[in-house]
């Protein structure tokens, strides 16, 4: 405490704290802010959003009905699908690694809000020493041993918001952080379900595969036989070899592609190729409706978007602190503590020291170094800005062509699927011939081996669709809207 003959000196500080509290609430030197306009259509383009595979015409998404509910891997009803994309989150290297980067920056963030308060420290210590006999004073002559416990304290004060702005560029920061982590977990997720989709496929390609090569080697048997009889020729058992062995070849194709997908599943569960294997199953593709909203939705969908408009903000922020470069630093000091020369009245009043100051500091001549500073963050600032609209018009172009992804295929898959039911009956109609004696062995195997074909494109046609639809789920943005985001609040915790 302070002596009745100090209270000049006490108010003089209180005075100083007190304007510093209210100095600290001043200026703040950064533009005022507000998210960069861009342009957005009243509608998509394509009419795909209301159109599903079979022809069927959607619903119109209702205003509070545009964006997928929960995991938006749930649309697709598969059990399979579901177990895995939910142990994608905690086992994902590049989520693990994007988790901690916001992590990183949320840590920024407390080490930037430490400006905000004093800075205290402490340097006790004990020193033997002995004094020069030609020197006058109390201890010439004399050897002794200083007791000191000392304490400073600095603190500088914000006013020209250098620190303010600092904070809120790190919250920015860590903000842009947490929105990339949401687009790298949508990404991976996306990725899962098209490696599983397309590992499923490749298990009904293996089943189509199989079969033909089976059909084939019947037939190549069959006219072996005949042509020992002297009925069919032997052009007739070469072409019917051909076919066989480029069904098997194609077969083993299919086994390659399923192992690769397999592994690329293993590698998103953070998992080694070596120990992990999904059984066959047969293919069920699905046919979600995806509502696909308006295009102004899709800024506040996707997280892409959002963490380049809190680049944006960040950018804006850091304009400030350099702006403050500009104006002096003020600071106000304090020490004190304990010193004596007797270990025994060390920590007793008599032996306490104190000292107060305030000071400022400003540059008087930097060679244009602050002007060319604030030059550099005002052209970040543009640069963000120009991201964030390339990002707005990358996103509506994925939507778009995802959107024609899903209509085009679904325009296939109809069309192919005609396509098969006709070489159905072109192989029943050989048949007939065939047993009638009117069509020839060639004849019933081209029919068949058309059939196989026309089969094998209508599964391609499929999986295109399948992953067309997963594309444009992960265009939208998936589950994810920008209220999702942490608050500065929730960043600084």
């Amino acid at each position: 405490m302070f002596t009745s003959g100090n209270d000049q000196a006490r108010r003089s500080f209180v005075g100083v704290l007190i304007a510093a509290a209210l100095m600290a609430s001043g200026c703040d030197l950064a533009p005022k802010y507000s998210r960069p306009s861009v342009a957005t259509p009243p509608a998509y383009k394509e009419p795909a959003a209301q159109a599903s595979a079979d022809g069927t015409v959607w619903k119109p998404a209702e205003p509070r009905d545009t964006q997928t509910r929960g995991d938006w891997w749930e649309l697709f009803n598969d059990q399979k699908l579901d177990e895995y994309e939910s142990r994608l989150d905690g086992s994902n290297q590049n989520i693990a690694s994007a988790a901690a980067a916001f992590l990183a920056a949320r840590a920024v963030v407390a080490q930037s809000r430490a400006g905000y308060f004093p800075t205290v420290g402490m340097s006790p210590s004990v020193t033997r020493s002995h004094a020069s006999a030609n020197t006058s004073g109390v201890t010439s002559n004399r050897t002794f041993t200083d007791y000191a416990l000392p304490f400073d304290a600095s603190w500088e004060i914000d006013f020209w918001g250098k620190t303010r702005n600092a904070v809120a560029a790190n919250v920015f920061a860590a903000q842009a952080g947490a929105a990339e982590l949401e687009s790298v977990r949508l990404s991976a997720h996306a990725e899962l379900a098209v490696d599983y989709y397309e590992l499923r496929a490749q298990d009904a390609f293996q089943v189509l595969l199989d079969s033909a090569a089976a059909a084939d080697g019947e037939s190549l048997s069959l006219l072996r036989t005949l042509n020992k009889a002297g009925v069919d020729s032997d052009q007739t058992v070469a072409q019917a070899q051909a076919l066989f062995e480029a069904a098997r070849a194609q077969a083993a194709n299919a086994g390659i592609l399923r192992a690769q997908y397999e592994h690329a599943i293993a590698t998103l569960l953070g998992v080694s190729a070596s120990d992990f294997a999904i059984p066959p199953e047969p293919f069920r593709p699905p046919d979600p409706a995806i509502p696909a909203g308006i295009p102004s939705d899709l800024l506040e969908r996707r997280p892409d978007i959002a963490s380049a408009e809190r680049a944006v903000a960040e950018a804006n922020a850091r304009i400030g602190v350099a702006r403050a470069a500009y104006f002096p630093s003020l600071t106000l000091g304090a020490s004190g503590g304990f010193e004596s020369f007797s270990a025994a009245n060390w920590l007793t009043w008599p032996s306490r020291f104190w000292s107060l100051g305030a000071g400022a500091a400003e540059t008087l001549f930097d060679a244009g170094l602050r002007r060319a500073t604030v030059r550099q963050y005002k052209a970040l600032y543009e640069e963000t800005v120009a991201d964030y609209r390339q990002t707005v018009l990358s996103a509506f172009q994925q939507v778009e062509d995802d959107l024609a992804s899903v209509r085009i295929s679904s325009e296939d898959v109809r069309a192919q699927n005609a396509a098969v039911d006709a070489g159905r009956r072109n192989v029943e109609e050989a048949e007939a011939r065939y047993k009638t004696g009117l069509a020839s062995d060639l004849e019933l195997l081209a029919a068949e081996t058309s059939l196989y074909a026309l089969d094998q494109t209508a599964l391609s046609f499929r999986i295109q669709q399948v992953v067309a639809n997963v594309r444009l789920i992960e265009a939208l943005g998936g589950s994810w809207d920008v209220s999702k985001l942490p608050t500065p609040r929730e960043v600084r915790r």
